[in-house]
Formats: C-alpha cells, structure tokens, sequence
C-alpha cells in the first residue's frame, strides 16, 4: 500500500523533468497558489480538468480517493500541466506524508516495507528544509491571525495615532521690550485618527485632538513670550489638554482619475492637495520643527467644504477646492457662502526624482479674524489693515523638491499676497515693535507680501531612518502698502536632525534664529532651540 502511494506520487511529480528545470527565484507565485488552493477533495471526479485518458489519472486517483491528500482549487480544477516549487511540491508530499502517518499508526507490521520507508526517509531528508520552512509559515501566520482577532475593535476602521512632546525655550529680548521673557516649558499634542474604509476605494478619517501648547485663548505661548509668531512650533496648538474632535474628512473616488473630499470642519488646503515637499519634511511629528519652515503659508487655510483632484494625466493632478472658514454657524455673515473662505487651484506634476507645483488661492476674511499669512510671518503680514478691517487676499505660489540622489534633497517654495481691505475706518495696525497705531484704512487698499524658503536635508544620513537638515528662508513681509509696510526683512535659518530610534519613536533636536524678528532690525535676534519626541503608532 505504501509503494503505492509513493510510486503515484513520483508519477505525478517528478514524470515531467521540466518541471524542474527552472525553478522561480522566489516564491511569491507559489505562496500565492497555496493561498488560492481549496480545500481536499474526496473524489477524483470534483475536478473539471481530468480526464480517464490522462497519462496520470490512475496515480491522481490513488491520491484523492485512497490516500486524500491532494487539493485543488476554488474553481474545481487541478491545472495538472502548470509549473511545480519545491515549496508545492513540499506542501503536497507534507499532506502524504501526514497520511502515511496515520496509515503506519493504524496498521500492522507487514504493512510497511523496509525499502517504503527508506524511499520516505528520502523524501523527508531531501525536502527538509522545504517543510520546515511551511511548518513555520503556518505557526507564523496562525500567530498573527489570533493577534488579529484578539487586537481588532472593527473591521472597517484602524487607529493611527501621533503624540508629540517637546522642550523648548527661546532666547533673546522680546518684540520691542528689553527682557527675555520666555523660561523653559515642556508641553505635548496628541492627535488619534480613527480611519474607516466601507468600498475599498474611500477614507474616512475622524480626529480625536488634545494638546497644552497654546493659551486658554487659542494663541501660542511661545509666540506670547517672544512678541513674535515668527518663533512659533509647527505643532504649538490647543490648550488644557482638552479633548476634542478638530476634524473629518470623507475622500472618495468616483473613477480611476477623479476623486473628492469633503467634510464639515478641519479640512486644510493639505487634506486636499499636497504641498509639494519631500515625504515627512512638512509632518508635525518627523519634519522640520518651525511652523514657518514646514511648507508654504499658502497651504494654511481651511475649514469646512469640498474639493475634487482630477489625474489631467499620470504625473499631472488638479486640485480645486472650497473651505469656508465657519461653515456651521447660519448665522450672517458665517455660514458656507455668507463668511469667510478660501478657494484653491493647484496643479502638480510629479516625476520621478521630484515634483513641482503653481498655486493660486482666494480668500476672504472678516473683521476679527484676518491672518492671511497664517501666523508665519509678521503682525503686519497677519494683517495689514488691521485685524477689524475686513480684507480679500489673493497668493501665487510655486513649490517644489528634486532628489539628487537617496542621501540628498533639496525643496523650496515661494509666493507673493496681494490684499485689499473690504471696509474703511480707523484701525489698530501693528507698529512692528510689539504695539499698534490707530491709522485710517481706505476702503479698496492695497497691500503686497512676499515670503519664501530653501531647504536641504539628507534621509537615512547617520542611520535608517535618520533626517538632518536646514532650511533658510524670508518670512512674509509687507513690502508695499497704502496704509504701512515693514522697514526690513527678517531672516530665518534652521538645522534639525531627526533622530529615528525605531519605527514608532523619533527625537529631534532643532534650532533656528530669527535676524531682524517682525521684519524690524530694532528687534533682539531671537534664538529658538527645541527637542522634539514623537511617538507613531
């Protein structure tokens, strides 16, 4: 009985020398025929591709019908003329091997010959590896399966998440005063995305948010300290770690060169398009650490609306969105139409070593809440006409990155703001020295800003996973306007360096001076040195 069953077992395997002539390099293919494989059949006739005429029926039907270990797959064929592994071939003489087994357990002792086992021990002897090999795949996988289903809370969402602390202290007089006021502080930010798919081809994405940076108003303390938001964290938000829900976004495809995304509140110009910067450079957690030298100011804007991103063609996407800046409050002058808002066009190419991007964004912001250059730049910037003056802005902006070679990289971006007040009255206009003066604003003023940056950095310089970089760059400025301009240009240079302990922990260490803070050269030089701790998970 059992040379029967190996004699059928080499006809079937080994009667077809080329079946092992040129045996894959790998064994993605046949890992992903065992997965594809169903489950024993128990006669020879559940297959729809064999024949009686077949040169080998008699050996197949020994296996299926006496023996039972041979499988076959989901659609009822056995596919007897397609290319044999050594790990196939090791799967199916493992299931023979199993049954003889049992045939031997059961048996007597003429039912196994002598030279039956010898040929065994051969096979088990050749193939050891092979079957070791599968032995620890399945525990592996069974390993993983359990983790799975104990770990799971869902089968349409996972959890990412980001927890960001930092050390921080600055140095130098504040903004127009005489002392440095700023001390050491130690503060963090969390943010929990809970992302749920329901096709396979959408993303929802809902943020739990918590974080001690800012003052119980919102404003940043650093900032607060310095008298300037050009020393501002690129993370340096909310307060009293309170937790709250700041975002949801819903992305959906509707073919393969369109797709949309929506959502009610926190939706930024970098959730609908991309900034155009090398991977992790504009990341709170593992990019470069000043808000100014993330990415452009023109990206941040946002709120609630919609936005659709169009494949023109492979390398070329066009992004056209609408955020409203208060989007749920009916009330006049808020609402998605009657408040503020900002419109974006953005079209990139991305090759293969880089990409570029133009942008041209619209906005309109109320009185009482103007920050056109988004708090990167000067009070001035922020608002030219005064924060209670209600103004239109319009950016041009370029950007983009080339990868000279995996250590090196380079990425810049620039733009030019030019903004008009809505209303006239007298307001309280920034004096560039930590206080304002009350001049009239024109209604139809004009206002032109200009900011820009160039950066360096070298990925896994110093270890996988590492980033140092620099980064110089010109904070936005007023350069001309009907009602006041800055006197100088401020000055940013930063080097950081990311330090990657493994894959969920990073520590960064960063530092970057401010020449001429507020774009006024009667400020102090400020000094900003900060250590970074990320946790990804």
């Amino acid at each position: 009985m059992i040379k029967i069953l190996v004699h059928s077992f080499f006809i079937l395997f080994f009667a077809v020398p080329a079946v092992w002539a040129a045996p894959p390099e790998d064994n993605s293919n046949a890992a992903d025929a065992n997965r594809n494989l169903e489950g024993q059949v128990n006669s020879v006739s559940q297959f729809s591709d064999i024949k009686p005429s077949d040169w080998a029926f008699q050996a197949l039907q020994s296996l299926v019908e006496r023996y039972g270990c041979i499988a076959g797959y989901p659609d009822a064929t056995y596919r007897g003329n397609r290319a044999l592994s050594r790990y196939e071939f090791a799967a199916g003489l493992n299931a023979c091997l199993d049954q003889v087994n049992e045939l031997i357990a059961a048996g007597t002792n003429d039912l196994v010959k002598k030279e039956d086992l010898v040929v065994l021990q051969k096979l088990q002897t050749e193939f050891a590896a092979e079957l070791t090999t599968l032995r620890g795949r399945v525990d592996t996988l069974e390993a993983h399966t359990a983790t799975l289903e104990k770990q799971q809370f869902s089968t349409t969402t996972k959890l990412n998440a980001q927890i960001i602390t930092a050390v921080s202290d600055t140095f130098g007089n504040r903004v127009g005063g005489e002392r440095d006021q700023s001390k050491v502080y130690f503060a963090n930010r969390g943010r929990l995305n809970f992302e749920s798919s329901f096709t396979g081809k959408d993303l929802l994405r809902v943020r739990l948010e918590f974080g001690n940076f800012a003052n119980s108003n919102g404003a940043s303390q650093i900032a607060a300290a310095t008298g300037t938001g050009m020393t501002r964290l690129n993370f340096d938000s909310d307060s009293n770690d309170t937790l709250f829900v700041p975002h949801i976004r819903y992305y959906f495809q509707v073919s393969d060169s369109l797709n949309f995304v929506v959502g009610p509140t926190g939706i930024g110009y970098t959730d609908i398009s991309t900034t155009v910067t090398p991977a992790t450079i504009a990341d709170d957690g593992n990019g470069v650490p000043s808000l100014f030298g993330s990415y452009s100011p023109l990206f941040r804007r946002g709120g609630g609306g919609a936005a659709a991103n169009w494949n023109i063609s492979k390398d070329f996407v066009l992004t056209l969105g609408y955020l409203a800046s208060s989007p749920n409050v009916p009330s006049a002058s808020s609402g998605l139409f009657d408040g503020g808002y900002n419109a974006l066009a953005h079209l990139a190419y991305y090759g293969k070593q880089g990409a570029i991007g133009v942008a041209y964004s619209h906005g309109y912001s109320p009185g009482g809440v103007v920050d056109i250059a988004a708090g990167t730049g000067s009070a001035l910037s922020n608002a030219p006409f005064g924060n209670n003056i209600a103004t239109f802005n319009n950016i041009v902006g370029a950007q983009g990155f080339y990868r000279f070679s995996p250590n090196f990289q380079i990425h810049g971006w620039g733009g030019y703001i030019w903004a008009n007040a809505k209303n006239s009255g007298l307001s309280d206009i920034s004096n560039g020295r930590g206080g304002t003066d009350s001049l009239f604003v024109n209604n139809g003023d004009n206002a032109n800003v200009w900011f820009g940056a160039i950066g360096m950095s070298f990925p896994d310089v110093g270890g996988r996973g590492n980033l140092p970089g620099i980064l110089f760059g010109i904070p936005p400025r007023v350069s001309n306007s009907d009602v006041r301009q800055d006197r100088d240009n401020a000055y940013h240079i930063e080097a950081f360096y990311r330090y990657r302990l493994n894959d969920n922990i990073s520590v960064t260490p960063g530092f970057w001076v401010i020449l001429n803070p507020e774009n006024d050269s009667r400020n102090d030089t400020q000094y900003v040195g900060v250590i970074r701790t990320t946790f990804d998970f």
